[in-house]
Protein backbone atom coordinates (compact mmCIF):
# COMPACT_ATOMS: atom_id res chain seq x y z
CA UNK A 1 0.00 0.00 0.00
CA UNK A 2 1.38 3.17 -1.10
CA UNK A 3 1.30 6.16 1.06
CA UNK A 4 2.12 9.72 -0.02
CA UNK A 5 3.83 12.71 2.23
CA UNK A 6 6.11 14.02 -0.45
CA UNK A 7 6.26 16.31 -3.70
CA UNK A 8 9.28 15.60 -6.31
CA UNK A 9 10.25 17.22 -9.49
CA UNK A 10 11.46 14.95 -12.08
CA UNK A 11 13.11 16.12 -15.00
CA UNK A 12 12.83 13.55 -18.04
CA UNK A 13 15.52 13.11 -20.76
CA UNK A 14 13.90 15.64 -23.02
CA UNK A 15 14.36 18.57 -19.95
CA UNK A 16 11.05 18.58 -19.59
CA UNK A 17 9.55 18.39 -16.05
CA UNK A 18 6.72 17.59 -14.01
CA UNK A 19 5.56 17.11 -9.88
CA UNK A 20 5.45 13.43 -9.35
CA UNK A 21 3.27 13.11 -5.12
CA UNK A 22 5.00 10.17 -3.85
CA UNK A 23 7.09 8.88 -1.26
CA UNK A 24 10.26 8.53 -0.08
CA UNK A 25 10.71 4.48 -1.50
CA UNK A 26 9.33 6.50 -4.88
CA UNK A 27 11.92 9.27 -4.41
CA UNK A 28 14.58 6.23 -3.86
CA UNK A 29 13.49 4.45 -6.92
CA UNK A 30 13.53 7.76 -9.21
CA UNK A 31 17.33 8.16 -7.70
CA UNK A 32 18.48 5.17 -9.08
CA UNK A 33 16.53 5.74 -12.16
CA UNK A 34 18.56 8.95 -12.49
CA UNK A 35 21.77 7.03 -12.00
CA UNK A 36 20.69 4.66 -14.39
CA UNK A 37 19.76 7.41 -17.50
CA UNK A 38 15.96 6.67 -17.34
CA UNK A 39 15.44 10.00 -16.17
CA UNK A 40 17.72 13.20 -15.87
CA UNK A 41 17.27 14.28 -12.76
CA UNK A 42 15.10 14.38 -9.35
CA UNK A 43 14.71 16.75 -6.85
CA UNK A 44 12.44 16.93 -3.87
CA UNK A 45 10.23 20.27 -3.65
CA UNK A 46 8.06 19.29 -0.62
CA UNK A 47 8.64 16.84 2.28
CA UNK A 48 5.68 15.50 4.56
CA UNK A 49 2.59 17.18 3.02
CA UNK A 50 -0.13 17.55 4.86
CA UNK A 51 -2.96 14.96 5.06
CA UNK A 52 -6.34 16.17 3.56
CA UNK A 53 -9.37 14.33 1.68
CA UNK A 54 -7.66 15.41 -1.51
CA UNK A 55 -3.89 13.43 -0.60
CA UNK A 56 -6.58 10.25 0.58
CA UNK A 57 -8.20 10.08 -2.57
CA UNK A 58 -4.88 10.48 -4.57
CA UNK A 59 -3.67 7.87 -2.26
CA UNK A 60 -6.46 5.45 -3.43
CA UNK A 61 -5.74 5.89 -6.79
CA UNK A 62 -2.36 5.13 -6.69
CA UNK A 63 -2.91 1.90 -4.92
CA UNK A 64 -5.55 1.26 -7.76
CA UNK A 65 -3.76 2.01 -10.81
CA UNK A 66 0.00 1.42 -9.87
CA UNK A 67 2.44 -0.89 -7.92
CA UNK A 68 5.95 0.26 -6.57
CA UNK A 69 8.64 -1.02 -8.92
CA UNK A 70 11.56 -3.55 -7.58
CA UNK A 71 15.07 -2.06 -7.16
CA UNK A 72 15.99 -3.53 -10.85
CA UNK A 73 13.28 -1.82 -13.11
CA UNK A 74 14.32 -1.13 -16.21
CA UNK A 75 12.22 1.76 -17.48
CA UNK A 76 10.96 4.58 -15.49
CA UNK A 77 6.97 4.76 -15.46
CA UNK A 78 4.98 8.26 -14.34
CA UNK A 79 2.98 8.20 -11.69
CA UNK A 80 0.40 10.51 -13.18
CA UNK A 81 -3.61 10.91 -12.93
CA UNK A 82 -5.34 10.26 -16.52
CA UNK A 83 -6.53 13.65 -17.41
CA UNK A 84 -10.08 14.78 -16.78
CA UNK A 85 -10.61 12.53 -14.34
CA UNK A 86 -11.35 13.43 -10.41
CA UNK A 87 -7.80 12.27 -9.84
CA UNK A 88 -6.60 14.89 -11.98
CA UNK A 89 -8.26 17.60 -9.59
CA UNK A 90 -6.86 16.11 -7.03
CA UNK A 91 -3.40 16.30 -8.35
CA UNK A 92 -3.69 19.54 -8.96
CA UNK A 93 -5.44 20.00 -5.47
CA UNK A 94 -2.76 18.78 -3.51
CA UNK A 95 -0.25 21.19 -5.83
CA UNK A 96 -2.13 24.02 -5.42
CA UNK A 97 -2.47 23.64 -1.55
CA UNK A 98 1.09 23.32 -1.24
CA UNK A 99 2.13 26.26 -3.29
CA UNK A 100 4.29 24.31 -5.70
CA UNK A 101 4.08 25.06 -9.09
Amino acid sequence: MITIDLIQEITRIDGTTYFDISNMVMNGRAELAAIHGLIKQVRIIQLNIPRSTAVAAYEDYLNAHFTLPPENFTEWQEWLPEVGTQSETDYHTIIRENHIG
